[in-house]
């Protein structure tokens, strides 16, 4: 090795522990300043509150309110606004107690929450938001795809106040399910025409945003990764593994409705995958198919009544409104009904 090398071997080393000491350095000073702006605003909402109690004082504190707001904004500039008083005084009504603020989250983290009316519904937020590591964009993201209502949907006895106070728990293969997924990232609008491999493409070309949307612990192995059974090649259309549940994920992407050719296929994929790929003490394959209609009944009479590794569910391209879920719930139900009275004249 040269005298050359040696001495940018050593550049390199100095380079790097000061560049260490520096964005350390920077987290604390940020981690400080948040804490403080926290602690200021919730200050500032205390006071407000105080002013403004009672509908007999409440002219009176609006009047205080614009002159105080008018004096601050000429002292400290920005930030000060009627506007923004407002919300330091919402942020203190629904913190009251001072330790119960995350100094994981930023300002505009609380901006997003507190505009969020139902306990638990808030709670789940702020603790996805530590949980998950969500920055604003991705918070206000979950917020507008309707995650924490997806949820509830999604999973028959989910405990909503373990939700709300844990955020999303991964324990068992069903808990990798929403319903539906929301992909709006894609571009894709609804009544475009596209095939699968558009479909396919797409979320490639989003594999991050796609992966936020699959949850917590998701980490991407392919796409299109060929399976050889003797002469003949197949090929699954997204492959992942989960290290919360330590399993692979394997995706198939449909449009229509799910047959059950596909069902039989993605049986197949997993059977594979358990029995060639995954280690022994690796737990069992899940596979999901996506798709724009999940055909519960076909999926029913495909697969075994103990099924806990294949699943069917449905994407959508646009973020869904509450009142598309209660009607995605009400077909459920009524799909379930419609199913156990065949069953019973059977």
């Amino acid at each position: 090795m040269n005298s050359f090398s040696l001495n940018n071997n050593g550049v390199n080393d100095v380079y790097n522990d000061i560049k260490e000491l520096v964005v350390n350095s920077r987290n604390k000073v940020y981690t400080v300043v948040n804490i403080e702006m926290l602690n200021l605003y919730w200050n500032i909402g205390k006071i407000i509150i105080k002013i403004q109690g009672g509908k007999n004082r409440a002219k009176y504190g609006d009047y205080i309110l614009q002159e105080v707001s008018r004096r601050l904004t000429n002292e400290f500039g920005k930030g000060f606004s009627i506007q923004n008083l407002r919300r330091m005084k919402k942020f203190y009504s629904l913190f009251p107690i001072r330790s119960t603020l995350m100094s994981e989250l930023s300002w505009s983290h609380y901006l997003e929450i507190i505009k969020i009316e139902e306990e638990n519904k808030r709670n789940f937020y702020i603790n996805e938001c530590i949980n998950s590591k969500w920055n604003v964009r991705e918070l206000q993201r979950q917020i507008n795809s309707l995650l924490y209502e997806r949820l509830l949907l999604s999973k028959k006895d989910i405990n909503i106040k373990e939700l709300s106070f844990k955020g999303q728990v991964l324990k068992t293969s069903q808990d990798l399910i929403k319903d539906p997924f929301v992909l709006e990232f894609l571009d894709i609008k609804e009544n475009m025409e596209y095939q699968e491999k558009d479909l396919e493409r797409s979320i490639l070309n989003h594999i991050k945003e796609f992966m936020l949307e699959l949850g917590k612990g998701f980490s991407f192995i392919g796409s299109q990764v060929r399976i050889t059974l003797e002469e003949d090649h197949f090929y699954p259309d997204l492959i992942f593994y989960n290290r919360l549940l330590r399993c692979f994920v394997i995706i198939d992407l449909k449009i229509g409705k799910i047959t059950h050719q596909d069902i039989g296929q993605m049986q197949m994929y997993v059977n594979y995958y358990d029995r060639n790929i995954k280690n022994n003490d690796e737990n069992s394959s899940v596979g999901i198919l996506l798709s724009t209609d999940k055909n519960e009944t076909v999926v029913k009479y495909t697969l075994p009544s103990d099924n806990k590794n294949i699943f069917a569910t449905r994407y959508k391209l646009s973020f869904p409104t509450e009142q598309e879920l209660i009607n995605v719930i009400e077909d459920e139900k009524r799909n379930i009904r419609l199913r156990d009275d065949k069953d019973i004249y059977e």
